[in-house]
C-alpha cells in the first residue's frame, strides 16, 4: 500500500484466502520506536501483513537489554514484541544517517515515532516537511503526554500514566495501598490506539490521497479507559478508593476463596445467576431473605452477605465450584498463575503460545497474535530480527542501494555491521 499501490487491490479469490492473505500486505511502516508501546503497536502490524523496518541505534532497541532473561543477545522483553520486523541499524546522529532515514520515510506508507515532543525534528524529521515531499505519509506520534499542553516535555513511563490516569487509585485491596496493574497498561494501551489511528488514517487516505499526523498520548489513553469509574465521579462526585477483589455496581461480581486456597472469580451480575449460584453454594435459605431479593438489595447490604458466601466457598475446592457453576451457566474461573494460564486448553487451541525458530539454532515461545480472520491461516511468523539483521536486503530492496553503497556506509560508521 505504498504511494504508488494506493488504489484498491481486486478482492482475493477464496483460495488466496485460504493461503493465509494477509490484509495489510503492501504497506510498508518505518518504525523508529522502542521498548514498548511502540514495539506492540508495530507488531500488531507486522502480524497483520505490514512490512515493518525497525530503525534502531547502534546500541539498539534499549529493551534488547533488559534483564532478567536472554536468549542469546537479546532479553526476551524485546522478544516479546519484535517478531515478523526487519532490523536497520543506523547511526541517526550522523548526517548520512538521518538522509538514509529521511529516503525510507519517503518509500513508507506509515512513520510510528515515540521519541519525546521534538526530537523527531531534531534528528531530521519534521512531520510537516516530511508530509510537503510526500503527501501520502501517515506520521504516528507515541509519548506519555502528547505534543502539546503542559506535561508534554515530561517523561513518562508506563506506571507514570498508570498514576496520573487515576487507574492505579482503583488497584489493589480494598482500604490498602494502590499498585500498578500487573500487565503494562498505559504501553499497551497506547500501542492499540496507536495501531487504530493509523488504520483510520489510511482508509481516509484512499479517498483523499493525503495521510494526517496522529498524536497518542498514553496518559489520553489510559483516562479513556476508566469509562464508567470516570463517569460515576463526573455524574455523582464520588471519588472511589481501591477496588480489591469486588465490583462498584454487583455485590455478586467478585473473587473468593475455595477450600483448596485457589482464587475463584464469579460474575453473578443477573437475578438468575444470583439465584443459581446460591443453590449451588448451598445457601438457598438466602433467597427468602429481601434484603437480597433484587442486585439493588444485594449491593445494599453486600457487608451482611459477603461474609455467608465466603464461609460457602470455604467448604469445597476451587474445581469443584468452577464445574458446578458452569453447568449452570454461572461465568466463572480460576485466577490462573501463568503457568497455568500458558498452558490452559482454550489458550493453545486458539494458538496463544507461538513457537518462533531462528533457524540457527534458538527457539522461543511467545504470547501469540489475537486477531484472527475465519477461514484464513496466517503465513510462519518470523523470528525477531538480530541487531542490523536486514541493513542489506532494506537499503537494496527498499532504495535500490547497490553492494559498494551500503559496504561504505558501514565504513564510515553510519549503518552498524549485522550482529552474526
Amino acid at each position: 500500500m505504498t504511494e504508488a499501490a494506493q488504489p484498491a487491490a481486486p478482492a482475493p479469490s477464496d483460495a488466496s484466502a485460504a493461503r493465509g492473505a494477509q490484509p495489510l500486505k503492501g504497506l510498508r511502516v518505518l518504525d523508529l520506536t522502542q521498548f514498548l508501546s511502540g514495539p506492540y503497536a508495530t507488531q500488531i502490524l507486522a502480524d497483520l501483513g505490514a512490512e515493518v523496518i525497525k530503525v534502531e541505534p547502534h546500541g539498539g532497541d534499549s529493551s534488547r537489554h533488559i534483564p532478567p532473561y536472554f536468549v542469546d543477545r537479546d532479553s526476551a522483553y524485546y522478544l516479546s514484541v519484535n517478531r515478523n520486523k526487519q532490523s536497520v541499524a543506523v547511526d541517526m546522529k550522523h548526517a548520512d544517517g538521518k538522509a538514509l532515514v529521511r529516503e525510507l520515510a519517503l518509500k513508507s506508507d506509515v512513520l510510528i515515532e515515540n521519541f519525546r515532543p521534538g526530537v523527531a525534528a531534531k534528528l531530521g524529521l519534521d512531520p510537516v516537511a516530511l508530509s510537503e515531499a510526500h503527501p501520502g505519509l501517515v506520521w504516528c506520534s507515541i509519548s506519555g503526554f502528547g505534543q502539546d499542553g503542559p506535561y508534554r516535555e515530561l517523561p513518562a513511563y508506563d506506571m507514570i500514566v498508570q498514576a496520573l490516569s487515576g487507574g492505579m487509585s482503583l488497584t489493589g485491596e480494598s482500604g490498602g495501598l494502590p499498585v500498578r496493574s500487573g500487565i503494562p497498561l498505559g504501553d499497551l494501551a497506547a500501542g492499540m490506539f496507536a495501531v487504530i489511528s493509523i488504520q483510520a488514517a489510511l482508509l481516509e487516505r484512499t479517498h483523499t490521497g493525503r495521510g494526517k499526523q496522529i498524536d497518542i498520548s498514553m496518559l489520553d489513553c489510559q483516562v479513556s479507559m476508566l469509562t464508567y469509574q470516570a463517569a460515576y465521579h463526573l455524574i455523582a462526585g464520588v471519588v472511589p478508593g481501591t477496588q480489591g477483589r469486588a465490583h462498584d455496581s454487583f455485590a455478586t461480581y467478585r473473587t473468593f476463596i475455595a477450600g483448596d486456597g485457589v482464587n475463584v472469580v464469579v460474575c453473578a451480575n443477573t437475578d438468575r445467576m444470583w439465584e443459581d449460584m446460591a443453590r449451588e453454594l448451598g445457601v438457598a435459605v438466602l433467597l427468602e431473605d429481601p434484603r437480597y431479593k433484587t442486585n439493588g438489595d444485594r449491593h445494599a447490604n453486600r457487608d451482611t452477605l459477603l461474609p455467608a458466601l465466603d464461609q460457602a466457598f470455604l467448604t469445597q475446592p476451587a474445581e469443584h465450584w468452577v464445574a458446578r457453576f458452569r453447568a449452570k451457566g454461572i461465568p466463572v474461573g480460576s485466577v490462573n498463575t501463568l503457568d497455568r494460564a500458558l498452558s490452559d486448553p482454550q489458550v493453545l487451541h486458539r494458538q496463544m503460545v507461538l513457537p518462533l525458530d531462528d533457524g540457527r539454532g534458538h527457539r522461543i515461545s511467545v504470547a501469540g497474535n489475537p486477531i484472527k480472520f475465519t477461514g484464513e491461516v496466517p503465513p510462519p511468523d518470523r523470528y525477531p530480527p538480530t541487531l542490523g539483521e536486514d541493513n542489506a536486503r532494506v537499503l537494496a530492496d527498499v532504495l535500490q542501494w547497490d553492494a559498494a553503497r551500503i559496504a561504505a556506509l558501514v565504513e564510515a560508521g553510519v549503518l552498524k555491521a549485522a550482529v552474526a
